[in-house]
């Protein structure tokens, strides 16, 4: 396996949207090892999940997967989840403010308002039909993923500019305030 460069905020490639694999495509060897570099990618730079266009591909493939973070030590665990052309559907209204950081934005967190509930759809690796019923924090992950397919990061989705602040200061001024808000909306939620 490879480990795949993370394309950084002002690279178009994060500003673009991806384009749709077709299933003979998804079928191929150079397809199947792109999606194992992704994965290794992503656990490499302790990722909650990572999108094909982050590695400068632009195909619409995501890998999800949180196994005891230490980056998000609050975040439900997530098994290893691959998404081809994924699609979410918010299933509430209800909306809850989740503190975002991004392997493409380096060192930058903000409050980002993601819906509570989504159903995600689309193909896992083997272009079998996937369908996943998401709710809290993991759902807040597979919105931010599906984003990145669509040119979009979070910085262009958090309205307080004031919440914007360095890993290091989240974790001194901001941290415990947001933990304490989020544990019991994960209990609620669930993953």
């Amino acid at each position: 396996m490879t480990l795949l460069k993370i394309a950084q905020i002002g690279h178009p490639v994060l500003r673009s949207r991806a384009r749709e694999v077709e299933r003979d495509e998804l079928a191929t060897a150079e397809v199947q090892a792109f999606i194992d570099d992704l994965v290794e990618t992503m656990r490499d730079a302790n990722g909650a999940g990572l999108a094909a266009t982050q590695v400068h591909v632009p195909k619409r493939i995501v890998a999800i997967e949180v196994k005891d973070n230490p980056r998000y030590p609050y975040k439900p665990n997530i098994p290893l989840t691959i998404v081809v052309n994924p699609v979410v559907e918010p299933l509430t209204e209800e909306r809850f403010d989740n503190n975002e950081g991004c392997l493409s934005v380096p060192n930058l967190r903000g409050m980002v308002a993601r819906f509570a509930e989504v159903r995600v759809t689309g193909w896992d690796r083997h272009g079998a039909p996937f369908e996943r019923v998401a709710r809290g924090l993991t759902a807040g992950t597979f919105q931010h993923e599906v984003d990145h397919l669509d040119g979009k990061l979070f910085v262009d989705r958090v309205t307080d500019t004031s919440t914007l602040c360095t890993w290091a200061e989240f974790d001194r001024f901001h941290k415990q305030a947001f933990v304490e808000r989020i544990v019991p909306f994960v209990k609620r939620m669930g993953g």
